[in-house]
């Protein structure tokens, strides 16, 4: 569960016209979105938090469940570390640590283990030099620079009414959303590959891997909610440029 990115810059009283005008109608592409995600990031703090109070029977704790696969994948060299927060949970290839929230580190519960499971899949995709994992690290700069941007670069040509300008916004954004699109594979491969090893390695119990199925997947569609709002997002950019072009 790494890098993720928001769609949530709304242009809020943008419209055809300009900043004069309040009436937005691509505003319910906005919307639209916001209310996907909202939906998605319910769910998964509703499903993180009934297997939550599922207690493993192997009374492993996130970390030890993350070093245990890890040492079974051959990986020595990731370190383990404690984060602040709550599903702040990520895997960082730079400095090759597996940072692990509150909510994960210490507790025993299958929610706890099942997402510590997953950031070990992200090692282990980083071990085996996974494509996709390979790939949106290549792309973090270029999305990085395309979300901080394409605002700023966008409005200018609204404004002004320069069309190269709002095609540079639209281009820019795009990286990001193409970032979000390449990051899909990888997470739901890592989600993959922790059903599959917690199983295996008889960390948890039948019933408590389709807890971690369900916890994962909830997850997953986060990713989905997040890129679907940044399409919209892209749409609605796409809408205000053609408007102020045929004005």
């Amino acid at each position: 569960m790494l890098l993720s990115y928001s769609s949530s810059n709304g242009f809020y009283g943008l419209g055809f016209g300009g900043l004069g005008m309040l009436y937005d109608p691509t505003m319910i592409l906005v919307l639209i979105g916001l209310v996907i995600s909202l939906i998605a990031s319910a769910r998964v703090k509703s499903t993180f938090a009934k297997y939550d109070k599922v207690r493993s029977m192997s009374g492993l704790t996130g970390a030890q469940a993350a070093e245990r696969i890890l040492h079974g994948a051959g990986i020595y060299d990731v370190g383990i570390r404690r984060v602040q927060g709550n599903l702040t949970d990520h895997y960082d290839p730079r400095s090759k640590t597996l940072n692990l929230s509150d909510s994960t580190y210490m507790s025993t519960s299958v929610a706890a283990i099942g997402v510590a499971a997953h950031e070990c899949g992200h090692a282990i995709q980083h071990q085996e030099q996974y494509k996709p994992l390979i790939l949106r690290s290549t792309l973090v700069p270029a999305a990085n620079l395309g979300s901080t941007l394409f605002w700023p670069i966008f409005l200018a040509g609204l404004i002004f009414s320069m069309g190269p300008l709002m095609t540079a916004g639209i281009v820019l954004f795009t990286l990001a959303v193409i970032f979000q699109l390449v990051t899909l594979p990888v997470e739901f491969n890592a989600s993959s590959r922790a059903v599959k090893i917690l199983g295996s390695s008889h960390i948890c119990g039948d019933q408590e891997v389709a807890g971690v199925k369900q916890v994962l997947s909830a997850a997953a569609l986060t990713y989905v909610a997040s890129l679907a709002s940044s399409i919209l997002q892209l749409l609605r950019l796409i809408i205000l440029s053609g408007g102020r072009n045929r004005d």
